[in-house]
């Protein structure tokens, strides 16, 4: 596994040593000894699948109490993975990072706890899953609009489309307005 660490403090891009052969491929997905020599101390609770359509866009989602740090990878098709520092004490507070994941390239994003995160489905068909470090908390959770102005985030929807949203997705709170972590 190679780290690369990514322009948003504490946001790692992840790619995986891939060995293949004429029977298919194998690699690991997650090696929690290699994390921590990275800097990652990681302890995953609860593990999440989701299947989403093209255009589809799910997100900005975190929780405000039980941060969640998020283990996200593509298993079939093809995403925009977006992350967005909520911690105003880092240094990139309210920056955001966008990189696309897919069973192709079979990368993995880990995004800590204090991060928003969503994703827009590029592929006709895309299945997603993610590890989380604390246990979903319905309570808690916060959704922030995805085309908020001041993030100003680069999704690439093609022009003339729009995104598929959830009713909460579409009504997420900007940036300004939400809670964030200290």
């Amino acid at each position: 596994m190679i780290f690369n660490e990514l322009p948003l403090t504490d946001l790692f891009l992840i790619k995986p040593r891939i060995f293949e052969d004429d029977r298919g491929f194998f690699y690991e997905s997650f090696h929690q000894g290699k994390f921590q020599i990275n800097g990652i101390d990681i302890n995953i609770v609860q593990q999440n699948h989701s299947g989403s359509k093209k255009n589809i866009l799910r997100g900005l989602h975190y929780q405000i109490k039980n941060s969640q740090g998020k283990l996200v990878r593509v298993l079939k098709g093809e995403v925009f993975d977006v992350a967005v520092d909520l911690r105003k004490s880092s240094p990139t507070f309210g920056c955001w990072e966008g990189i696309n994941l897919s069973d192709e390239n079979k990368n993995e994003l880990w995004i800590p706890p204090g991060f928003a995160h969503g994703f827009y489905v590029l592929s006709n068909w895309v299945e997603v899953e993610y590890s989380t470090t604390d246990f979903y908390d319905p309570q808690s959770e916060r959704t922030i609009i995805w085309n908020d102005p001041e993030l100003n985030i680069k999704w690439p929807i093609p022009d003339g489309e729009k995104p598929i949203l959830s009713d909460k997705d579409s009504q997420g709170k900007l940036f300004k307005d939400a809670e964030i972590y200290e």
